[in-house]
């Protein structure tokens, strides 16, 4: 069947498709107007805890959006479950194309005809893992940095978006808290991570060649823009895993970038030190919290 613009929003569910760092995120954001969020994962660990950071944190988020209220969020090993009437999936897995691939052939064939296919990825972008997808006016980038504190992101069409799907998110998503910004052509990192991933990169090159520290680097940052956290401490946040796949990502399309941030990023993941998840990167936190 052909895709249709989803009407009865306010009634239907929205899907996350991943419960790790930003899953969970993206999941409480879509949780402060009073409906229903179904977080989807094959880990039980992972649904678990990410079910109890949104319990946590959802009252208090919501209190500050207008008109906001607590929803309610479940957790499922079920696909289709999941998908039922949903009029949004938003899908947050690893970085890794070959599973962007597989997902997004899946989700075109299980979901209703209507249903918006969105990907957090934060440096594909969709017209690369559509190969297996029907119905690719359905599906866009919609990239999430780190809600509830930083909540603006990016949409971008996969090059086949029906533009009316950009103009209802435009208009809908500020009702959560989440303020869009489209990309108005396709690009690697979108808009704002291109910015942020030069800073990234320069900020371990300098460490990479021995001119500095994290802890240094951080300090100086927060004096100088005035902000509470430096690049490597926000590192840590995303996964250096996660960043070193951006990375390696972005070098494939410009080999010219220095290897030095990537050897960095693999000196520390190759040790399993890959931020706040494992209890250790850049810098050591406490996990038994």
């Amino acid at each position: 069947m052909a895709f249709t613009i989803p009407t009865d929003i306010e009634n239907r569910p929205v899907a996350v498709i991943g419960a790790g760092t930003l899953g969970r995120r993206i999941a409480l954001m879509f949780a402060t107007r009073g409906g229903l969020v179904r977080i989807y994962d094959t880990s039980h660990q992972a649904d678990e805890a990410a079910l109890s950071y949104v319990e946590q944190h959802v009252a208090e988020v919501a209190a500050r959006i207008e008109d906001g209220r607590p929803g309610q969020v479940t957790v499922t090993h079920d696909l289709a479950e999941a998908l039922r009437d949903a009029w949004l999936v938003v899908e947050a897995i690893p970085e890794r194309l070959d599973l962007k691939k597989e997902i997004f052939g899946e989700l075109d064939r299980a979901a209703l005809p209507d249903t918006i296919l969105a990907s957090n990825s934060s440096s594909y972008a969709t017209g690369e893992f559509i190969d297996r997808v029907e119905h690719p006016e359905r599906v866009l980038n919609m990239h999430f940095y780190m809600p509830p504190q930083q909540n603006a992101i990016d949409l971008m069409s996969d090059g086949h978006t029906d533009p009316a799907i950009l103009d209802l998110l435009t208009r809908e998503l500020p009702r959560y808290g989440i303020f869009p910004f489209v990309a108005r052509k396709e690009s690697t990192g979108f808009i704002f991570n291109r910015v942020w991933a030069a800073i990234k990169r320069e900020a371990l090159e300098v460490v990479a060649e021995g001119v500095s520290t994290p802890e240094d680097v951080d300090e100086m940052w927060k004096i100088n823009m005035g902000l509470d956290a430096g690049p490597f401490r926000m590192m840590d946040q995303v996964g250096l895993d996660v960043v070193l796949d951006i990375e390696n990502h972005y070098a494939q399309e410009r080999p010219h970038l220095p290897a030095g941030p990537r050897e960095l990023l693999k000196k520390y993941v190759d040790a399993g030190h890959l931020g706040v998840k494992s209890g250790r990167g850049f810098y050591a936190y406490d996990t038994s919290a």
